[in-house]
């Protein structure tokens, strides 16, 4: 790990929870996989992509401001865009590689310009404050060229954690749909963004796919005067990733086959497509960057059926991440997922409380999505039927703040039942935050 000593190396543990019991036939295995970090020095670790000390960054960061013509209606969000980038920027950890992008129908460097990316310390913070005078609304917005140019900065850098922060206030329409899809799958991989969506005006599915073809946080900003202390945080979250490019792997024996697997907390997310094969019978799922934290995952894998009595391994998850020389390797935690066959009825029928709850979160964020895009549409019955579903299940799990944000879009009648009514006037702001945050979830109690 370079000339990290040992007790300053994050660590990852893996813990498994499940009910391994099928009945005799039974296929379907359900694990809900915990994934922890711990330890560290508060500051990316020595890898593949970090040269001997005084040779390059440990950190990349590159913040994309829409500076579109909506952006000056009102007056002070442009205002606030730039207090809030100053806000990051001085967030900015010494030593860790950044610039500045200014985003409209086309992409331009703020700070530090010529293709290059500034080392922050007090001199260059404060320069590239000081440029962001420079910054006026005028023009159209095309994301997808923001995106591309971050990545060539961030790649010259060659550090090991690569991070975008975008701010954007309308809908992308100066470039294709197919154009920003592009974008993200080149992009996807090779860093990570967070997205927010300033006032009202904007998609949320734009934003949200953006965050989460790059494993990044989505969010809405309506009242511009917030965006300062947003960002801060969202740097300060940044500049605590100390291992970057870090893999779910699972293998699975043969005769078996992985269903999905799913992120569950702290938000829904769904990887199963997003596997790359690692050798016979295995394939890792991206996770992206990682600082101290916990995430918990949810996996499906079906095995061939066996009569009572008969047992096996199901999976073996483990982690991979970039180690101080070449290549990529596993970490020591692991996990595995075990499936046993019995006739006893109350064991093979019982659901593991964790599969139950996340199972419950992840239809959620499901029905939120379709009652809110039923509600675009007109169609009030679904709309009505899948909030109150919503309702249901929120309260079923203790996701209050969930909760709170169906409160502001429906009336609720009866929550055992899901029972409620439209409320016929709701502000786009708690619309647009219901379905941005739809996929938030809250821990299971273990």
């Amino acid at each position: 790990m370079g000339s990290y000593p040992e007790s300053t190396v994050p660590r990852f543990s893996v813990e498994v929870y499940q009910n391994e019991y099928l009945p005799a036939g039974g296929r379907e295995v359900n694990a809900i996989v915990t994934v922890t970090c711990r330890g560290g020095t508060g500051a990316p670790r020595a890898s593949a992509r970090t040269r001997e000390p005084g040779g390059g960054p440990d950190a990349a960061v590159v913040i994309m401001v829409d500076c579109s013509g909506s952006m000056q209606y009102p007056p002070e969000k442009m205002r606030n865009a730039r207090d809030a980038t100053a806000a990051a920027i001085g967030a900015l950890r010494d030593g860790v590689a950044f610039a500045v992008v200014s985003g409209t129908h086309q992409a331009s460097e703020v700070y530090p310009g010529g293709g290059r990316l500034a080392v922050a310390d007090a001199g260059t913070r404060a320069q590239a404050v000081h440029a962001l005078r420079a910054l006026s609304a005028g023009g159209g917005t095309a994301i997808g060229t923001w995106l591309r140019l971050a990545d060539r900065l961030l790649s010259s850098a060659e550090a090991p954690i690569r991070h975008g922060i975008l701010l954007t206030d309308g809908r992308n329409e100066h470039e294709s749909p197919e154009s920003l899809h592009a974008t993200l799958e080149a992009c996807a991989g090779r860093f990570t963004c967070d997205a927010r969506g300033v006032g009202t005006d904007w998609e949320v599915k734009e934003v949200t796919g953006i965050a989460s073809a790059l494993l990044g946080s989505a969010d809405i900003v309506a009242d511009p005067a917030g965006l300062a202390a947003d960002f801060t945080r969202m740097m300060e979250t940044a500049m605590g990733k100390e291992v970057g490019d870090v893999n779910l792997r699972l293998w699975t024996p043969v005769g078996a086959e992985v269903v999905f697997v799913k992120q569950v907390a702290p938000t829904v997310e769904d990887l199963t497509d997003r596997r790359t094969e690692a050798g016979a019978r295995a394939g890792d799922y991206p996770t992206g960057s990682w600082g101290v934290e916990s995430r918990d995952y949810h996996l499906c894998v079906r095995v061939p059926p066996a009569e009572v009595g008969r047992e096996m391994l199901a999976a073996r998850v483990s982690l991979t991440a970039p180690p101080a020389g070449d290549g990529t390797s596993e970490t020591p935690a692991r996990g595995l997922i075990r499936a046993v066959w019995t006739d006893d009825m109350a064991a093979s029928t019982s659901i593991n409380p964790q599969v139950a709850h996340y199972t419950g979160q992840a239809e959620l964020a499901q029905v939120i999505q379709q009652g809110l895009d039923a509600r675009k549409s007109g169609d009030w019955g679904r709309a009505t039927a899948k909030l109150g579903r919503a309702v249901h299940l929120a309260h079923a799990a203790g996701n209050e703040e969930t909760a709170k944000l169906l409160a502001k879009v429906v009336d609720v009648v009866d929550v055992a039942t899901g029972t409620v009514r439209l409320k016929r006037d709701v502000a786009e702001a708690d619309k647009m935050t219901l379905e941005t945050r739809s996929t938030k979830t809250v821990r299971v109690k273990k």
